[in-house]
């Protein structure tokens, strides 16, 4: 699978509170490898409990790159990552380590794996004001029902309540004549960059990865996710982003008096479990997949398995420097 002119790279993706985390560092420090995250919201700084981002701790010395590197007012596109996920991926190549990238955001992991080039957008600000006023006027879920007339494919991946994707993609519609699935096939290359590996997390029984996730929950509240929430409440009209993120809009009725605080709990456990759904379903869409069992545990033994495998020249705790 690719020459040796390209950079190796292991990739770790799976729901939410599967143990990517965990799994990354373990084999960042056994195959010498430095860690690249990729999460839509870890970018973001301040905004650590209610990402679920890597503490120091966790960590365990391994060098991290793009997490907590971002104001949370700043916009970042999928393009903007791409772009900063293969400089990072290039340098740690070059200096003979082995990049491992995690996360849980399929867009980001799937583009950068590909080799999605970006054209420039096409946009027209008048047709964006347009389709504002509208979803203004009819709601989210009207505006992607919207989207899945026109492309029902890149619809089933997008989150209603995610209004700017589905307005970037009736835009590009409207403008172009041409659907966001069709644009992104015609800007894969027939070649991908990078030998990559990725392994995906999964849960046949899924009521063990849903008591996970409400641990989680229950660790985030005791860890001050509550402190974080009305931070982003109170800048919700710059923190464009967080404001939209499953962790934080869960308390807005809380904050304004219009809830109690357990049922804005129980919403968010609820909503990171749906969250937990589509990440699954993105990456069994992904044919180079190759699935960890999360319930039989020992995941680095697992993975090491299929490691070595595909780069039998890969030792434990040694990575060959690639060519540029």
């Amino acid at each position: 699978m690719g020459g040796s002119d390209k950079p190796k790279v292991l990739a770790i993706g799976g729901p939410t509170a599967s143990g990517k985390t965990s799994l990354s560092v373990t084999l960042a420090k056994r195959l010498n490898g430095e860690v690249v995250c990729v999460d839509s919201m870890q970018i973001y700084c301040g905004l650590d409990v209610g990402t679920a981002k890597v503490t120091e701790e966790e960590m365990q010395g391994v060098p991290h790159h793009l997490v907590g590197f971002l104001a949370p007012e700043e916009t970042f596109s999928v393009a903007d990552f791409v772009a900063l996920a293969d400089r990072c991926i290039r340098d740690i190549s070059a200096r003979g380590k082995l990049p491992v990238l995690v996360g849980g955001t399929g867009l980001y992991m799937e583009s950068l794996l590909s080799g999605v080039r970006f054209a420039e957008q096409k946009t027209d600000p008048a047709v964006r004001r347009q389709l504002e006023e509208q979803a203004a006027q009819l709601g989210a879920d009207a505006m992607h029902e919207k989207l899945a007339q026109i492309d029902p494919e890149y619809a089933a991946t997008v989150h209603p309540n995610n209004v700017g994707r589905v307005l970037r993609a009736l835009e590009l519609f409207q403008i172009t004549g041409v659907t966001m699935t069709r644009q992104r096939a015609e800007s894969k290359p027939s070649e991908p960059p990078y030998d990559s590996l990725l392994f995906c997390i999964g849960f046949e029984d899924r009521s063990v990865l849903y008591q996970r996730i409400d641990r989680r929950v229950d660790l985030m509240l005791e860890q001050g996710i509550l402190r974080e929430a009305r931070l982003v409440y109170d800048h919700r009209d710059t923190y464009h982003t967080a404001a939209q993120a499953i962790g934080y809009k869960e308390f807005f009725p809380y904050f304004c008096g219009e809830s109690l605080l357990e049922p804005c709990v129980d919403k968010l456990k609820q909503a990171s479990r749906n969250y937990a759904k589509r990440q699954l379903t993105w990456f069994r869409r992904m044919p180079q997949t190759l699935w960890l069992d999360g319930i039989q545990g020992n995941l680095e033994a697992q993975a090491l398995a299929h490691i070595h495998a595909h780069w039998p020249q890969v030792e434990p705790g040694v990575c060959e420097p690639l060519n540029p």
